[in-house]
C-alpha cells in the first residue's frame, strides 16, 4: 500500500512541477547594473525620489539622488525606472513555504512536521524544495526571502533562512538553523489540552499546562548541563541541536498568543538564559513594557484577518504593528501558511491603512524581519555593501492595484519572474481571446 502512496506522490510532485519547468534558477551577475529614476524605499524609513541604486558582484555599490552621478552604458547595464519604485526584498518569516505542496494532498509532499512532541534536532533546510510551484508565486509579489518552519509537537525543529531562487536547498541556504521552535502549552477555551477531549474541565486543562511547563523546565535544564560538557560520554542528538540556545548562535521561537502565556514564555526564557523571539503574539499589545525591556521581537501572523475574542476591537488585527510600534518593541510580520505569503505585502499595506506609515510597513517585512533573523548585516535593507536583493515596481508594492514587480534581483542575479499563475492567465486568455 505504501509503495502506491508513494508512487501516487510522485506523480502528484511531477504534475505540480510541470507547469513551471522553464523557470530556472539565475546566474551569478555578470556586469554592473543601475537603476535610475525611481522612487527607492530603503527599509531604513528613508525615501529616495528620483534616486539610484548600484550594485556589482551582487553587492550594492552605490545609492543616493540620481542627479548627482553618472553611469557608462558600455560598462553598466543601466535601468531606467522613472516614476517606479524599487524596494528591498521582502521577507516571509515562519513559513511552511516549499515544505508543503498541497493542503490536506497527498503525505509525500507534506514534510512540514515530524512525529513526537521534542524534535529540536530536525532541520527544515533539507527538507526544503526548490522547485516548488508556490516559490515563484512569491516572487512575483516582491517576497525574495523566506524562513521555512517546521509545525507541531512541542519543540517542533530547527529554522533557516532561504533565498527563493536555486537548484537546491544549499543553492537557497543564506543562514542555516538560527533558531527552535517551540509550541506553547496552552488552556484552550471550550476545547482540550493538548491529547485531552474537548469537554475536558479548566482546571484539568491548567494543571496539564503546568505540567507540560515543569517537563519543559526539565528538559532545558538537562539540555543547558549538557552543553556545558567537553566530551559527553553520550551523544544526545536532541541536546545537541540546543547548544545553540546557550551560546546565542540560536534564537528560540516561541508560538504563543495570550498575555498571560506571553509572560510565562518571557520568563521561562529569562531563567534559562535564551534569546526568545514571539510568533503570533495576538495579545502582545497587553504587554508592551516587558517585551521592550527585555528586547524580545514579536512577529505577528497576518493582519487580515478577525480578533480572537468577540469583545475585541474589530479592526484590532490592522492595529496591531502599530501598537507594538508606539510601544517600542521590534515587530515583524509574516502571513498565515505557505501560498499566502504572496499576499504578505498586502498585509503590512493594511497596518500602513491602520497607522503606520508606508515606510514603516515596508521596513516591518524587510530590514526588522532581517533584525530578528540576524542577517540584517548583510540584507533586509537598500544599503551600502549590502546584497542586491530588490525588485522594482510600476506602482506601490503595498497596494494589490500597485503591485506589479517588473525586475527582481537576489544578490545581483536577475530572477525569472514567470509563474504557474501567469503561465495559467495566459493559456486561457489567448484561447478566450481568439474568438
Amino acid at each position: 500500500m505504501k509503495k502506491y502512496l508513494s508512487i501516487a506522490g510522485l506523480l502528484l510532485c511531477t504534475t505540480l512541477a510541470f507547469g513551471q519547468a522553464n523557470i530556472v534558477p539565475a546566474k551569478k551577475q555578470a556586469k554592473p547594473v543601475a537603476i535610475t529614476g525611481a522612487i527607492i524605499h530603503t527599509g531604513t524609513g528613508q525615501l529616495i525620489n528620483n534616486g539610484y541604486i548600484s550594485f556589482e558582484n551582487g553587492k550594492i555599490t552605490g545609492i543616493g539622488d540620481a542627479g548627482s552621478v553618472r553611469f557608462n552604458s558600455e560598462s553598466t547595464t543601466i535601468i531606467q525606472a522613472n516614476g517606479k519604485h524599487v524596494y528591498p526584498g521582502f521577507i516571509a518569516p515562519v513559513t511552511s513555504l516549499g515544505l508543503i505542496e498541497v493542503e490536506m494532498g497527498a503525505k509525500g509532499t507534506d514534510d512540514q512536521s515530524d512525529v513526537g512532541e521534542m524534535n529540536p534536532h530536525i532541520r527544515s533546510i533539507i527538507a526544503y524544495n526548490t522547485d516548488s510551484k508556490v516559490i515563484p508565486t512569491l516572487r512575483s509579489n516582491g517576497v525574495l526571502m523566506a524562513q521555512p518552519t517546521p509545525e507541531r509537537g512541542l519543540f517542533s525543529g530547527q529554522s533557516s533562512v532561504v533565498m527563493l531562487d536555486g537548484w537546491n536547498w544549499e543553492d537557497a541556504l543564506y543562514k542555516n538553523d538560527i533558531g527552535i521552535h517551540l509550541n506553547w502549552p496552552v488552556v484552550r477555551s471550550g476545547g482540550g489540552f493538548f491529547g485531552q477531549v474537548a469537554s475536558a474541565p479548566a482546571t484539568d486543562q491548567k494543571e496539564a499546562q503546568q505540567k507540560t511547563i515543569a517537563s519543559l523546565d526539565s528538559y532545558l535544564t538537562e539540555a543547558k548541563a549538557y552543553s556545558e560538557l567537553t566530551k559527553p560520554d553520550e551523544i544526545n542528538g536532541r541536546f545537541e541541536a540546543m547548544k545553540g540556545l546557550f551560546n546565542g548562535s540560536k534564537k528560540l521561537f516561541i508560538h504563543v498568543n495570550s498575555a498571560k502565556d506571553i509572560i510565562q514564555a518571557v520568563n521561562f526564557s529569562k531563567k534559562h538564559h535564551v534569546s526568545p523571539v514571539i510568533v503570533g503574539g495576538t495579545e502582545s499589545y497587553l504587554v508592551t513594557d516587558l517585551l521592550r525591556d527585555n528586547q524580545v521581537p514579536v512577529i505577528l501572523i497576518e493582519t487580515q484577518t478577525l480578533p480572537d475574542k468577540t469583545e475585541d476591537d474589530v479592526y484590532l488585527p490592522y492595529k496591531l504593528p502599530k501598537l507594538l510600534h508606539d510601544g517600542g518593541v521590534l515587530y515583524s510580520l509574516s502571513g498565515t501558511g505557505y501560498w499566502r505569503q504572496r499576499n504578505l505585502p498586502f498585509e503590512a499595506g493594511t497596518a500602513a491603512a491602520y497607522g503606520l506609515s508606508k515606510e514603516q510597513a515596508v521596513s516591518m517585512i524587510s530590514l526588522n524581519t532581517a533584525k530578528i533573523l540576524g542577517i540584517d548585516k548583510t540584507t533586509g535593507s537598500l544599503e551600502m555593501g549590502k546584497d542586491a536583493t530588490l525588485f522594482i515596481s510600476d506602482g506601490d508594492a503595498l497596494d494589490m492595484l500597485g503591485n506589479k514587480v517588473e525586475t527582481a534581483f537576489i544578490q545581483g542575479r536577475s530572477i525569472n519572474l514567470d509563474n504557474l499563475h501567469k503561465q495559467l492567465y495566459k493559456k486561457f486568455s489567448d484561447k478566450y481571446g481568439s474568438r
